[in-house]
């Protein structure tokens, strides 16, 4: 009788047992696929958009949304930065949407001779149907270089979809008719994968040849949708002036940031001294060149976090390491003069994760 009764539990026990398993293998998957990003080509009024998806889509919160630099695309652009350890306590509060230019992603097809690249109105054009899609009303932007350039115009043309814009390298001036020759003797003289990088790398950079920067001109030279790279190119060179002052700016707080060293340094000044102070901080970080996200994502990740905890999201997030080791240094230099609506939501409901208030407006980070 012992016997037939557990001969019966172990026959019993056998699919329950399956079936824990094919839940696990299920949900492991699940994770791998999310860990990868789902892949969207997205219909717009424009054309065809490469979009990838990182996390659920739950619209309790703005997603972040990010859109990459020329000669990089969005996993080059910005795996190392959301895939940092630190980052990741952001990551898994925001759903991420990676936005693609127009044949920019890894694969692309070529475009044929003749084709008419999408101007920069264009492309922003293009963002508010990827919202749609996914379902979102708002969205905190991350863009670099360019890629800054784009969501700022799609900030200014749709202020109600944009809660937050964090822009790296960010330069909101049309080529004067000096920098236009200057660009034109370039072209002659340098291929685009070095007008390219003067771009992206500061001369010190440069002039050192880091790893970085080889492996970017390597990538960039040997990249089969070249002929892509160098219209989006062209198309960034014909831009128009973003026409930003402080009577007409962006409605959402900005946070703009450019290493000490980079190319675009002064245009990163210069379009701080346009912006409505009391919206807008300024990180200058000490020691980096022209991709601090990829250089410094410790700094730019802590940065990043105050950012969203003045919007009122994450109050009660932890400090980082980079925080505790630099506290000090970082609450005498971080920008909160004039921004007294920030300080307020940071006050309401922080509990704990409250940002120190500083006389200046810049941080600048040197850790």
């Amino acid at each position: 009788m012992t016997t037939e009764m557990q001969e019966i539990a172990i026959t019993e026990e056998k699919p329950l047992l399956t079936g824990q398993a094919e839940a696990k293998d299920a949900e492991l998957a699940a994770r791998i696929l999310l860990d990868q990003g789902q892949e969207h080509s997205i219909e717009t009024p424009h054309g065809v958009l490469h979009v990838t998806l990182h996390g659920t889509r739950t619209t309790r919160r703005p997603a972040i949304l990010t859109f990459h630099d020329v000669g990089l695309d969005s996993k080059s652009c910005f795996s190392p930065l959301f895939r940092f350890e630190e980052m990741q306590e952001i990551v898994k509060n925001f759903t991420l949407i990676h936005v693609d230019a127009p044949g920019q992603e890894e694969g692309a097809a070529v475009y044929p001779a003749g084709y008419q690249y999408p101007s920069m109105d264009t492309i922003a054009e293009m963002i508010p149907a990827v919202l749609q899609f996914f379902n979102f009303r708002t969205v905190i932007g991350v863009g670099v270089g360019v890629g800054a350039y784009v969501l700022s115009k799609f900030a200014l043309a749709n202020p109600d979809s944009v809660e937050g814009l964090v822009l790296v390298n960010i330069d909101p001036n049309t080529r004067g008719w000096i920098d236009w020759a200057a660009q034109k003797l370039i072209s002659v003289t340098s291929s685009l994968t070095e007008q390219i990088l003067s771009h992206l790398f500061s001369q010190e950079e440069l002039s050192s040849n880091t790893e970085l920067v080889q492996s970017h001109r390597e990538r960039i030279s040997k990249a089969s949708n070249l002929v892509n790279i160098e219209l989006f190119w062209k198309t960034y060179n014909s831009r128009r002036d973003l026409n930003i002052d402080r009577n007409s700016t962006f409605k959402c707080p900005v946070m703009l940031v450019v290493g000490d060293q980079a190319p675009y340094e002064d245009a990163a000044v210069d379009c701080n001294s346009k912006m409505d102070p009391t919206t807008t901080s300024f990180l200058k970080m000490a020691d980096a060149g022209g991709l601090p996200q990829l250089t410094q994502p410790a700094k730019l990740t802590e940065a990043f976090k105050y950012f969203i905890q003045g919007m009122g999201y994450m109050a009660s997030s932890c400090m980082t390491r980079l925080s505790r080791s630099r506290t000090t240094s970082l609450s005498s230099s971080y920008s909160m003069d004039g921004s007294r609506s920030r300080s307020r939501t940071l006050s309401q409901g922080s509990q704990g994760g409250q940002m120190p208030p500083s006389p200046s407006q810049t941080m600048e980070v040197s850790c």
